[in-house]
């Protein structure tokens, strides 16, 4: 990989005018926009802006209905995969195209593996130039690994490995740290540095808005498959990004300060609380009425397994849980629930959701036993019910008979949220609650947690995003291998605005800053 700095800038893609139909479904409106070499150039817009279509254009996937695209000055007149290659362009999808059975050197070589001998393949080089390419990423494996062994974050690296091999000059990167630690993101937004240093245009898409303020040179904004702006990163705010992709103001990323009452018994009381895996490893904390309490931390922290404890769904091996000062064992979840606990887990479609079922099913799963009558569902009382939900919480579906596999992800969240609501806990456990969802659905999800804390309902928050955390949180605990590392008042956190990172970014930015830095230093000092 050639990483001499490159001084010129040119176009490397130029999009004029493009539109797509499908049916009578008008997916691109007219989408113009020019990405330069040597920039990471961010496409944002909530789920169904047309991002996605507009890439597997740009792939050779589909074909558009309108409009004109240039590489580098040549004209794309054929669209397929292969063209789009021999252009230079390579795409790395969320859900990726590794081969789990072979190695990370023979993903990296597939189809262009050296040879020797002109016939076979020589995998001492293939080994050896694979180490130099996966050193780069700082992606400490060893390349004869077979890929069903990495883990999520170590797939994404040497996915993004097989491209630089491919001497990709376009890089389209499609949300590429959902799965990914905070340390291997920052490798990830070291290497992108590294390549567009050496002319590589880098198209990046997420969802994630203080991330693509910190890394992205240019932004370009899509709602219903029009542009409404594009501009350099320095040009906008985080409210004018999301008030251009939602098309109106949001504000649901600012903290709100609410009146806690901490006098009391607390709601819920956690001593010394220790799993069978080692995660969590006596871990002690409170959570009062009203307060929403965030938990950060590492992949591996332990978090998510201190969730299934209070949950009931892995038995404890040490420690004691009390809830309004009366403790309480759980020999299953339905004993959680009887107690007041529910949790929304990290993973909807597995653990949240019957995804093949509607919309009313889903809703009415939990209080199934309320609303049977005889052998029958009482399917009156299931429609007022799940007609309620569907209003309270703003589910966007055709109606209660829908699929909900047929919903987008934060429809689907909210799903998860609401049919936990209607058996009124004490007690509400969200584990990522805005994983995989558009910025609306976020901002969405987030002012209803502040809605049930606001109720009197104790709440905890899991998350990966520091901004999610911020903007919820009335204090934050930070877990590391198992234990509590740190506690982090709201105090501290005000004062990062002012004090954490540079002076000409967003006091939002480098509150979340100041968040990563206290969460690497409680990992670094606690083993």
């Amino acid at each position: 990989m050639n990483t001499q700095a490159v001084t010129e800038t040119v176009v490397a893609v130029r999009m004029s005018d493009v539109r797509k139909s499908f049916g009578g479904v008008h997916a691109l409106r007219g989408v113009s926009l020019a990405i330069q070499t040597g920039t990471i150039h961010a496409l944002v817009g909530e789920n169904g802006a047309g991002k996605s279509t507009l890439l597997k254009i740009l792939q050779g996937v589909v074909t558009p209905t309108e409009g004109s695209i240039e590489v580098f000055g040549e004209h794309m007149s054929s669209s397929s995969p292969e063209n789009s290659r021999r252009l230079g362009i390579e795409m790395i999808f969320q859900d990726l195209s590794l081969i789990p059975t072979l190695s990370v050197a023979q993903n990296i070589f597939l189809n262009r593996e050296p040879r020797r001998l002109s016939i076979l393949v020589d995998e001492r080089r293939e080994i050896a130039q694979a180490a130099e390419i996966i050193g780069q990423l700082n992606l400490r494996v060893d390349p004869r690994t077979p890929v069903f062994e990495l883990s999520p974050g170590q797939a994404q690296l040497t996915e993004i490995a097989k491209a630089i091999h491919q001497d990709a000059r376009i890089l389209i990167l499609d949300e590429p740290t959902s799965s990914l630690s905070a340390q291997e993101a920052d490798t990830l937004f070291g290497m992108l540095k590294k390549l567009t240093a050496a002319g590589t245009a880098v198209i990046y898409v997420s969802h994630r808005m203080t991330e693509i303020m910190t890394i992205a040179d240019e932004i370009t904004i899509l709602r219903d498959g029009q542009n409404v702006t594009s501009g350099k990163t320095s040009e906008f705010t985080l409210d004018s990004i999301v008030q251009h992709m939602v098309g109106k103001r949001v504000t649901g990323f600012q903290y709100q300060a609410r009146p806690i009452d901490r006098n009391g018994k607390p709601a819920l009381s956690v001593r010394g609380l220790s799993g069978p895996s080692g995660k969590p490893n006596d871990v002690s904390f409170d959570v009062h009425k009203g307060e929403i309490v965030g938990i950060a931390g590492l992949m591996g922290a332990g978090r998510s397994e201190l969730a299934r404890l209070l949950f009931g769904v892995d038995k404890k091996t040490g420690g004691t849980v009390e809830l309004g000062g009366t403790a309480v064992e759980f020999k299953s979840p339905s004993d959680a629930i009887k107690a007041g606990i529910v949790l929304v887990p990290e993973s909807r479609h597995e653990e949240g959701l019957v995804v093949e079922h509607s919309v009313g099913d889903n809703l009415g799963l939990p209080q199934i036993g309320q609303l049977v009558r005889g052998p029958f569902i009482d399917r009156r009382r299931e429609g007022t019910l799940t007609s309620d939900l569907i209003k309270q919480l703003r589910i966007k579906t055709p109606s209660a008979d829908n699929k909900v596999r047929n919903l987008s992800g934060g429809n689907q969240q909210k799903i998860v949220i609401a049919k936990w609501l209607a058996v009124d806990p004490s007690v509400v456990i969200l584990d990522e609650p805005t994983a995989g969802v558009d910025i609306g659905s976020k901002a969405e999800i987030v002012e209803l947690i502040r809605t049930v804390a606001s109720s009197g309902k104790s709440v905890i928050v899991i998350s990966s995003e520091p901004a999610e955390l911020l903007a919820t949180s009335d204090r934050i605990l930070v877990m590391n291998n198992g234990r509590l590392a740190r506690e982090i008042e709201r105090d501290e956190i005000e004062s990062w605005a002012t004090t954490a990172g540079d002076e000409t970014q967003s006091p939002l930015i480098r509150t979340e800053l100041g968040l990563q830095v206290a969460i690497q230093k409680a990992t670094q000092n606690v083993h």
